[in-house]
């Protein structure tokens, strides 16, 4: 079966409910707290969109922590991702629906991003998340659900991710720009609730992913987030674009809005700030 890969990046509540009797289509639910890792999957076993399979963000979508040189959500290699999702079920024959209920930015865009990094194009995110499902009064369920395992083979896009050290090229770099997805107190440094070390990377710009949300939770509409980063990119082409935030999760969400706005593919600084900071020798700025 060949792979849609006409699947837009972004759906509706409604256009999922159409499909959840498709077998052709797949629902992770990717819900998670921060403090307290227990939590998302807690609340899927509560209730979830019917046929949702779970994905842990610390277990399913990141890598091992090496204290002193990692972030705190490092990707997985990519044949440890493969295996992850061959285990939820996910082949080169589905379309795969991920969400959360921090309007992408806490596991759904980071499913997405992993997903199309990988080279599986049919993915997407649910607009709205939990919440918009709910609101809709669609169906839910409760209880545990699995796929059948399915062999995922991973064609690997290397050049979507970017180092540290590109990085430090690319901050210096006129023809660049590096985007910070946090909010705009943790940028300035005026608080950092998470990290050791409060502050940005010396020459990114302050473009908090909740500003990719309108008052509803939901998306915003494609011509506003094409001004919104317009304003801040010019005419800066998107691969030319890195983002990160704190571990390297909500800045897939800035990436998923820069699509859906018509603007391209950013590349991602998976380590992001968690691990910029753990190189002393690396520069701060706070303003």
């Amino acid at each position: 079966m060949m792979q849609n890969v006409s699947l837009k990046p972004l759906i509706s509540c409604d256009e999922l409910a159409q499909h959840l009797d498709d077998d052709t289509w797949l629902v992770v639910d990717c819900r998670f707290s921060l403090a307290d890792p227990s939590a998302g999957r807690a609340r899927y076993a509560q209730g979830h969109i019917p046929g949702a399979v779970y994905a842990h963000l610390n277990d399913d979508l990141s890598g091992p922590i090496v204290a002193g040189s990692t972030g705190r959500h490092p990707l997985p290699d990519p044949h440890t991702a493969a295996q992850t999702f061959g285990r939820l079920g996910i082949h080169a024959g589905l379309n795969v629906v991920a969400y959360d209920d921090m309007g992408g930015a806490l596991g759904a865009a980071r499913l997405w991003w992993m997903l199309r990094w990988l080279g599986h194009d049919a993915a997407a995110v649910l607009d709205g998340g939990w919440q918009a499902w709910l609101a809709g009064r669609h169906p839910t369920r409760a209880g545990m659900e699995s796929r059948p395992a399915a062999p995922f083979v991973a064609h690997p896009r290397p050049e979507r991710v970017v180092s540290a050290e590109q990085i430090e090229a690319m901050r210096v770099d006129p023809s660049c720009r590096v985007l910070d997805a946090r909010a705009a107190p943790r940028f300035h440094g005026r608080e950092e609730t998470i990290d050791p070390v409060a502050g940005h990377i010396p020459g990114a710009l302050s473009a908090p992913y909740a500003d990719t949300l309108n008052a509803q939770g939901l998306m915003r509409s494609p011509a506003e987030l094409r001004a919104y980063y317009q304003a801040l990119l010019g005419d800066t082409p998107a691969d030319k674009v890195a983002v990160y935030c704190g571990s390297g999760v909500s800045a897939a969400q800035t990436i998923l809005a820069m699509q859906v706005a018509g603007l391209g593919e950013a590349r991602l600084y998976a380590g992001s700030w968690s691990e910029w900071i753990t190189d002393p020798a690396r520069p701060i700025a706070t303003s």
